[in-house]
């Protein structure tokens, strides 16, 4: 596993999952902010930018960070966050090793799986593909997610690289998640993230996982589209680790 690091000297370890498309610069605003204070680390998921392998499963990728865990920091850490299909995997560490952090924070995980999302994507996107090089498709895709215009050519360098058969891997593994009922055993304080103006499969997925979690924090953000708090509001996302983990 390839990751990106910042604060090294520090004691309290806070990992940080990235979003499926983008890569360890989702967080960098994030782990540049929060590094006088905390060990950051931002993996790389398989399949991506700067990876060391290729996309297989949701559930490898959880299991290689808990491996990575376990021999690292001696088997827990003090926050894990997750955006979109990193929030998928961090649903799955905490599923499978419930008390391996303190806090968690799941922004916009897909719960709610889609059979019929998971057979389009390979037509789709197996006659498309070739249209990430072009700029000028990027640039729509890019407008598409509401991302701030600074982050344009972290997002065009690395979705270049990433190849159709790991792009394929990961849009059908994002597709088909669903929540381990073993969940319901984590310990950790788990908050809850969904943007108001997610679609409806999103929301759902954000109220289910509340559900399942008992104490755990739901919080909808008013006029967000998915992945903007943590993406375009690195600042609040900050406050937000700040807030829980100085209670």
């Amino acid at each position: 596993m390839n990751y990106k690091e910042y604060g090294k000297q520090n004691k309290d370890v806070v990992i940080l999952l990235h979003g499926g498309g983008l890569s360890w610069w989702n967080y960098r605003e994030e782990a540049e902010m929060l590094q006088n204070d905390f060990h950051v680390i931002i993996p790389i998921l398989d399949g991506h930018a700067e990876s060391d392998r290729e996309f297989t499963t949701i559930e490898n990728n959880a299991k290689e960070v808990i491996s990575f865990i376990e021999e690292e920091f001696g088997g827990s850490v003090l926050l894990i966050g997750g955006l979109s299909l990193g929030g998928q995997i961090l649903l799955e560490i905490l599923s499978r090793r419930g008390d391996i952090c303190r806090y968690a924070f799941v922004e916009s995980a897909l719960v709610v799986p889609s059979r019929y999302t998971y057979a389009m994507i390979k037509p789709v996107f197996g006659s498309c593909y070739g249209l990430i090089h072009h700029r000028w498709f990027s640039k729509l895709q890019f407008k598409s997610l509401r991302m701030k215009k600074e982050l344009f050519n972290n997002y065009y360098r690395d979705t270049c690289a990433i190849t159709k058969q790991d792009m394929i891997a990961f849009l059908q593994a994002n597709s088909l998640y669903s929540i381990k009922e073993s969940i319901r055993n984590c310990t950790a304080k788990v908050s809850v993230f969904v943007g108001e103006k997610e679609n409806s499969a999103m929301k759902t997925s954000a109220k289910i996982i509340h559900e399942k979690l008992k104490g755990s924090l739901l919080q909808i953000f008013p006029k967000m589209y998915h992945g903007e708090f943590s993406l375009n509001h690195a600042g609040d996302y900050v406050k937000e680790i700040y807030a829980i983990v100085k209670q």
